[in-house]
């Protein structure tokens, strides 16, 4: 399973059932979606740091327990007009898509990071070895 069928795969467990998983998918391609299609998590976590949030976005990237963000410091680090895309496509409020997203960006990229460092930068077999190792604690 690649980083975007993860990533979909989570947020439609956050969004229940009535989740569509083409919706959910141009969502976080239009949310975090980097050149070639492929989620870039690293900007991502970039925002939340430049956000004054890099205590919580190092707490995802480590292996210890996940800070966690509200919904309003999502929308802060994301920007409003990102949130209120990311909620139309998924025919949701604001404030919904906001609080979808407080609960799935820290396991999202606590999942796909190992050590301080993003599977995309960790790279190998070991690296994807620590994703699966994720998976079955």
């Amino acid at each position: 399973m690649d980083l975007k069928d993860m990533a979909t795969r989570m947020l439609m467990d956050k969004l229940g059932t009535n989740a569509d998983s083409g919706a959910a998918q141009s969502a976080l391609d239009n949310l975090i979606g980097g050149e070639g299609g492929g989620l870039q998590l690293s900007g991502l976590v970039d925002k939340f740091k430049n956000s004054g949030l890099a205590g919580a976005a190092d707490s995802w990237l480590g292996d210890g327990e996940n800070q966690a963000v509200s919904a309003d410091q999502v929308t802060e680090a994301l920007g409003s007009e990102k949130v209120a895309d990311f909620a139309s496509k998924l025919g949701l409020d604001q404030s919904a898509a906001a609080e979808s997203l407080s609960g799935l960006l820290p396991d999202l990229v606590d999942k796909t990071s190992q050590g301080g460092q993003l599977l995309e930068s960790v790279g190998g077999l070991k690296g994807l070895g620590g994703l699966a190792s994720k998976f079955f604690k």
